[in-house]
């Protein structure tokens, strides 16, 4: 099978999801001769080297100005040129907002599939399935493209590991792309986030809090103990609602959907709509004074405590930890 990956980066650097697709892709492809990978952005060229080894023989660079910042007309048709460049029958990416914006629009034009946000997937005859976590998180569908022209794929971050076998040379050849001129839609700027932490939808290690730390000012005790594990501060919606943190913050159905290694719950209570963005994180620990709140149910690790008393020992013990 013929498999394109679309390796996203922002500011000239790659992100680690998307090292994670090419890994998934390799499952698919079978050889690095039919797994290719497209960078899109502008001063991009020498980001090909950076992906030797992981499974790609080819790299498709589109680099020009033009591709500065992202644009989905202008993107959709740097990526439909780099799946007929390849003859891709299957692309695979992150999922991302990225990904979410461009994927369906070339599967609606290229007649395709899309699985979006899978866990896992494989490929038989032809025909690409996976495992999507569905109902909040609650059960594991196994779902499945028929029938499909060019199947499209997203991968859940911190699903696939990244591997690096010293397979695939990644050498770059450099598509010229004309960006559409009459685009009704144009990119004037991209504005960035206060924090220089990884994005949650990405991030391997989060410390989330609730309503219970009763100040936006007091949430400097998780960004110690964020500081110290090299984590990213999320909130929940009762913490967002109240004013403690920004909606880039919160995790839950309204919010981000994340699926860390470890997941930090402070002053928590466990809600549904909470439980529907992070019941996928590997290992989950949860403090809370109450010994009868709903996150002790999915937690793998409980401390039945006042966060405040709580995670200053937590940051304590564990910088501590790390310094030996």
């Amino acid at each position: 099978m013929k498999v394109l990956v679309f390796v996203e980066q922002r500011e000239k650097k790659i992100k680690a999801s998307a090292l994670e697709a090419l890994s998934a892709g390799v499952a698919l492809a079978g050889s690095p001769a039919d797994l290719a990978a497209v960078i899109i952005g502008h001063g991009v060229e020498g980001l090909s080297a950076e992906l030797k080894g992981y499974g790609a023989d080819t790299v498709y660079i589109v680099d020009d100005a033009a591709f500065n910042h992202y644009n989905p007309i202008a993107y959709a048709a740097a990526l439909e040129q780099a799946i007929k460049a390849h003859g891709a029958s299957a692309v695979v990416g992150s999922a991302a907002p990225m990904t979410r914006d461009l994927f369906p629009r070339l599967a609606a034009r290229l007649d395709g599939g899309i699985l979006t946000d899978v866990t896992s997937l494989e490929a038989s005859g032809g025909v690409v399935s996976g495992v999507k976590p569905m109902y909040a998180g609650k059960v594991l569908a196994k779902v499945a493209l028929q029938n499909a022209g060019v199947q499209f794929v997203s991968v859940r971050p911190n699903s696939i590991k990244a591997e690096k076998k010293d397979a695939g040379a990644a050498v770059a050849k450099k598509l010229a792309v004309a960006a559409p001129t009459d685009s009704r839609i144009k990119t004037l700027e991209v504005r960035k986030g206060k924090s220089e932490r990884p994005d949650l939808t990405e991030a391997s290690r989060i410390v989330s809090g609730g309503r219970s730390l009763a100040s936006a000012d007091n949430f400097k005790i998780l960004n110690e103990l964020a500081d110290v594990i090299n984590a990213t501060v999320g909130a929940s919606r009762a913490a967002v609602d109240a004013g403690y943190a920004g909606h880039e913050m919160q995790v839950g159905q309204t919010g981000k959907t994340v699926n860390p290694n470890l997941y930090i719950a402070c002053g928590i209570s466990g809600s549904i709509q909470h439980m529907a963005g992070m019941r996928t994180s590997k290992t989950i620990v949860a403090i809370n004074t109450d010994a009868e709140a709903p996150i002790f149910k999915v937690a793998s690790y409980g401390i039945v405590a006042d966060l405040f008393q709580a995670v200053p020992i937590l940051t304590q013990k564990l910088k501590q930890l790390l310094e030996h």
